[in-house]
């Protein structure tokens, strides 16, 4: 799930978390039991669709939210296409570009509250096992939060990089300046659950 809850609302804005959860693990169970590759175009297109139901704005949105797939798309196309394999290579990509893609439509238009109230109901079970499901939804949350921010901050430094040194492409210099980012961006967030009581059981 790579992008945030957008601003643009969309129908899917009013249906539940839990409703979309459900439709979520059922699409994906379903995209992942086609086996034609010329039936992958089915699932691809229906996201395509549920996209544009929220108008142009909205799609381009969840588009560029799935960049971050290209790169691995594309090193699937290489490796499939040098093994002779494109059937193959065009039903792992589409599966994985219409689940990730269905993911991202729930986490666009889901909050964040609504997610980890939903995932904290779904982990409760668990607590007869001594385990803390708030807890877990919390961290759950952190995750959805921070992955397109720490993505974001990755993009500002290859642009910092590039602006500096035009003849070489940014690669390991910019690990360690994201990791101490994320440990600066973690810092502060530990200060502030900790002023609002901790993490949440």
């Amino acid at each position: 799930m790579l992008s945030l809850t957008s601003e643009i609302r969309t129908p899917f804005h009013a249906v539940p978390a839990g409703a979309k959860l459900a439709a979520l693990a059922v699409l994906s169970v379903a995209t992942f039991s086609i086996s034609a590759p010329a039936l992958m175009l089915l699932p691809l297109t229906g996201t395509a669709l549920l996209y544009l139901c929220g108008g142009l704005r909205f799609a381009r949105a969840g588009l560029r939210a799935l960049r971050p797939l290209w790169p691995f798309l594309a090193l699937l196309a290489i490796w499939h296409g040098l093994s002779r394999d494109l059937g193959n290579g065009a039903l792992l990509g589409g599966r994985l570009l219409s689940t990730v893609a269905l993911a991202n439509l729930v986490t666009m238009t889901t909050r964040l509250e609504d997610m980890i109230a939903m995932m904290s109901r779904i982990l409760a079970p668990l607590a007869w096992l001594g385990v803390r499901p708030g807890r877990i939804a919390f961290a759950i949350g952190l995750v959805l939060r921070l992955t397109p921010v720490l993505l974001d901050r990755g993009r500002q430094l290859s642009m910092s990089w590039r602006a500096r040194a035009r003849r070489r492409r940014p690669g390991w210099q910019i690990v360690l300046p994201l990791c101490l980012s994320a440990l600066d961006d973690a810092d502060h967030i530990a200060e502030a659950v900790r002023a609002r009581g901790g993490i949440p059981d």
